[in-house]
């Protein structure tokens, strides 16, 4: 609507603009808004953990044809290089050399920061030293030379989730200004689809970008990683056992009665605790694709063709209306 283009160029124009671009259906939705705003960032950037889902880096690749036509720059795919002779090179690698879980499932957030903020931040203003060391982006040599801040736009809408987050923020640090697009607009997630599959075409709607092993996947998801990839969720279960059975492991035998092994054979669930059990933090996946007949005696995936079809039946119905999926076929 004018009165909504309106308003973000009121923010927005003039400044510096650095995208934080997610790949999912809010940061997608905030591109586009920009671009029927008439505002160009001078920056996008995306944080490679190396463990995204295969759609999501195809729809980076079909983005970024998207932003060719645009005569837009291409998204910088920002990965943190890690030093000579570290035991891994990538969040995955990092949580099995350590044996533990990624920190959101702790209620943390140090995974985040290390693999996704930082080397965002270092792609901005450039890192002197270390295996990250390069040159500043012009974006950061402008933001100098005319005394202005930058501004990062990040991609949270008007659902409660991302007003809760967004106002647990602060406006700026010191190096950055912060502004959410689709909030200026109050568009919800419902509100991304329709304009993403109006301007773009629904099959430029992406899933949800997350890690395959991610704590905040919903079972949904899981039986869709069932479907679809395998091979990622048999990783994601060998990264599990390996940090609940390891040497950091939270787990107490002695307050369950069990070891961590013997309740993911044997028991229907853990019993209740605040102590975080597994990826879904109140549940081990290894135990729930056990119980739901998802893998084999040796917690291999089932790739039959009607395990398939279930795993996709379940993912399609456990789905809500919020779910990126909702203007593509499970």
């Amino acid at each position: 609507m004018l009165d909504q283009r309106r308003r973000l160029r009121a923010a927005l124009a003039d400044r510096l603009l650095a995208v934080c671009y997610g790949a999912g259906v809010d940061s997608t939705a905030m591109l586009i808004a920009l671009k029927l705003a008439g505002l160009r960032p001078h920056i996008i950037t995306f944080a490679d953990t190396s463990a995204e889902k295969p759609p999501t880096l195809d729809h980076l690749d079909r983005m970024d044809a998207v932003l060719a036509r645009w005569s837009w720059p291409a998204i910088v795919r920002c990965r943190k290089q890690t030093l000579p002779g570290t035991a891994y090179g990538d969040l995955y690698g990092n949580c099995l050399a350590n044996e533990t879980l990624p920190s959101l499932a702790f209620g943390l957030k140090s995974c985040s920061i290390k693999w996704k903020q930082k080397p965002q931040d270092q792609a901005i203003k450039g890192a002197a030293s270390g295996p990250n060391a390069a040159e500043p982006h012009s974006i950061w040599l402008e933001a100098a030379r005319r005394g202005a801040r930058i501004v990062k736009l990040i991609g949270y809408d008007c659902g409660r989730a991302d007003l809760r987050r967004s106002r647990r923020l602060s406006a700026a640090d010191a190096d950055f200004d912060y502004a959410y697009p689709l909030q200026m607009l109050g568009w919800d997630r419902p509100d991304c689809i329709r304009v993403i599959a109006e301007t773009l075409g629904a099959h430029m709607v992406p899933i949800k970008s997350a890690c395959f092993f991610c704590p905040a996947s919903k079972i949904w998801e899981l039986y869709w990683l069932a479907a679809h990839y395998p091979d990622l969720l048999e990783r994601a279960l060998v990264l599990e056992r390996n940090a609940l059975t390891g040497r950091h492991s939270r787990f107490s035998e002695v307050q369950f009665g069990a070891s961590w092994e013997d309740l993911v054979r044997s028991a229907d669930r853990f019993p209740s605790t605040a102590t975080t059990v597994g990826l879904g933090r109140s549940f081990a996946w290894n135990q729930w694709v056990r119980v739901n007949d998802v893998v084999d005696a040796s917690f291999r995936v089932k790739r039959g063709a009607e395990d398939r079809r279930r795993f996709l039946a379940m993912a399609d119905h456990l789905q809500d209306h919020g779910n990126a999926l909702d203007a593509r076929a499970a």
